[in-house]
């Protein structure tokens, strides 16, 4: 019995110390390197990832000279999705430089592809003056920017933002996270890699979540459920390594105030204003709590007018402003103004103007132009001078331990209510999902696993409806009769909260049989396109 044990425990050992092997006889260790404009002296910033991602591991930055590599003294650490960033000053100029990125994994040293930089002395930026460092080089002598999402990445391909750079863009939007998961992987996709690229080129970023309201009327309800949204968004910033010194704030962007769609995609139910206004209230208070930067809110004069209420604590937050089809290059031009009267909403001046601090102008940009593939990019004009801009800049906020996201967190599902009946009527679940301190669960969703022993003759449709945070209404449709087990089973893809399940057994009757719809004899009129670009500014 003790020699079995002592070779379990021998067994475990080996298991244990072949695990990091095991991982860095897969890992891959990837390096860009980009002069970053610099008014002072020539700046280095090195970047890569690590894959798969790991947090935590070292990366030293090695120099070629004579044939031989050697290691400098910049390191730096990867953040939660494995990628990693050092700044540097360069000493030689106007000559061919090698570089590589090393780290040691398990005990084994893997390195990067080598890349070869030539060091300018021309430049370009000033770290100490903020109108040297803008360049007011937008429509109209303002600040040019962009925002970009995985839109912008056709067929998986990377923006150039040299190139954007270099055609006077000088901030840069990212899409960081998204209340529906699909949409919120996607974001995280790209994020990194454009957040430290665009950086690298000289282009200040921020980040923005796009917000699906919850289908809630309680203002407890409303609440908890911005909460889980805000803690979304900050999970996500902090996974890569929180606030830099050339970050803007984060964006809420609100303009969809619909909580329920039809099976056919059109909207059956909205949110009011009281509940509009306190889910964005308790979304930016708590990401300016926990960020120390204020916020901003993207949306556009329509929805401030008519989805929310005037209220002075959101008139504290810088105002994002969508406007397309006036000229920015026109000094008369600003948008927010009707043609005749107020939009009435919580940042109107007193001459009925909007206090906007960015404005974004046109969706048809000429993306080409600025490095980005496809057709059209959304551009956006800085409302300040360059020293508002570097105020707005201003702070920095670097995440702990317990501001990091999760990994398979431990979570309770709970099967609310359930209906079953007849074969022509849905078999429907109301299911939520707690964590551990009994909020709700901020990513992940739900399914029916029908018993292996007793499975339906044909394969059922399942719709999961999200209500709210951590809240499901699942709807199963051709179900036959009969008597069945299964479970309610929780998942998240993301793996930041664990799996957890219900069992559940309901039984079926026969319904009536639908008669079968006629298939139509005629072909449909097909539509003519729309231009969506119309009337817009094609910058």
């Amino acid at each position: 019995m003790k020699i079995r044990a002592v070779i379990t425990v021998l067994s475990l050992w080996l298991l244990s110390i072949g695990l990091p092997s095991a991982f860095a006889g897969t890992a891959q260790l990837s390096l860009s390197v980009r002069q970053t404009p610099s008014n002072s002296e020539a700046l280095l910033t090195f970047y890569g990832v690590i894959k798969p991602a790991k947090s935590g591991i070292t990366v030293s930055i090695q120099i070629e000279g004579d044939g031989v590599w050697k290691t400098t003294r910049f390191k730096s650490k990867t953040v939660a999705t494995g990628a990693w960033k050092i700044t540097a000053l360069a000493t030689a100029i106007d000559s061919r430089v090698s570089y590589r990125a090393s780290a040691l994994i398990g005990g084994k040293k893997i390195y990067s592809p080598i890349r070869s930089i030539v060091i300018k002395q021309t430049p370009t930026m000033s770290e100490t003056d903020p109108i040297l460092v803008m360049g007011q080089f937008g429509p109209g002598g303002r600040i040019h920017g962009a925002d970009i999402s995985r839109w912008q990445h056709p067929n998986e391909t990377t923006i150039d933002f040299v190139k954007m750079y270099e055609a006077g863009v000088r901030f840069v939007m990212i899409k960081a996270s998204d209340t529906r998961d699909v949409a919120d992987a996607l974001s995280l996709k790209y994020l990194t890699m454009d957040h430290i690229a665009a950086q690298a080129a000289g282009i200040y970023t921020g980040f923005y979540h796009y917000a699906i309201l919850p289908d809630v009327t309680d203002d407890f309800e409303i609440i908890r459920d911005a909460t889980a949204q805000a803690q979304k968004a900050t999970w996500r910033l902090a996974s890569i390594g929180g606030y830099t010194e050339r970050d803007l704030p984060y964006a809420l962007d609100l303009e969809n105030k619909c909580v329920r769609l039809s099976t056919s995609g059109a909207c059956q139910k909205y949110a009011s204003r009281d509940e509009v206004t306190l889910w964005a209230t308790t979304f930016l208070r708590i990401l300016k709590e926990k960020t120390g930067k204020t916020p901003i809110l993207y949306s556009y004069s329509n929805f401030l007018e008519g989805s929310m209420n005037r209220n002075a604590e959101l008139s504290q937050y810088p105002l994002w402003l969508a406007q397309y089809a006036i000229d920015p290059s026109n000094p008369l031009n600003q948008p927010g103004l009707k043609a005749s009267g107020c939009y009435v909403h919580s940042w109107t001046g007193a001459n009925c103007d909007s206090q906007w601090t960015m404005w974004q102008y046109t969706s048809c940009g000429i993306a080409p132009k600025y490095g980005v593939p496809g057709t059209r990019l959304d551009l956006n004009v800085f409302r300040g001078n360059a020293q508002a801009f570097m105020d707005l800049v201003q702070g920095s906020w670097i995440p702990t331990m317990v501001d990091l996201m999760p990994s398979n967190e431990p979570t309770q599902l709970t099967v609310v209510k359930q209906s079953a009946s007849t074969t022509n009527k849905y078999v429907t679940f109301t299911v939520t999902v707690a964590r551990p301190d009994l909020s709700p669960v901020v990513t992940g969703s739900v399914k029916l696993i029908f018993d292996a022993l007793n499975p339906p003759s044909v394969n059922p449709t399942q719709s999961v409806i999200r209500s709210t945070s951590g809240e499901w209404t699942l709807a199963i449709k051709g179900v036959p009769a009969g008597n069945y087990i299964g479970k309610i089973l929780f998942t998240d893809g993301s793996q930041t909260h664990a799996q957890s399940s219900q069992p559940v057994s309901f039984t079926l009757e026969q319904g009536p049989t639908p008669s079968p719809t006629p298939s139509p004899t005629n072909k449909p009129t097909p539509r003519p396109s729309v231009d969506g670009c119309a009337n817009q500014i094609k910058n």
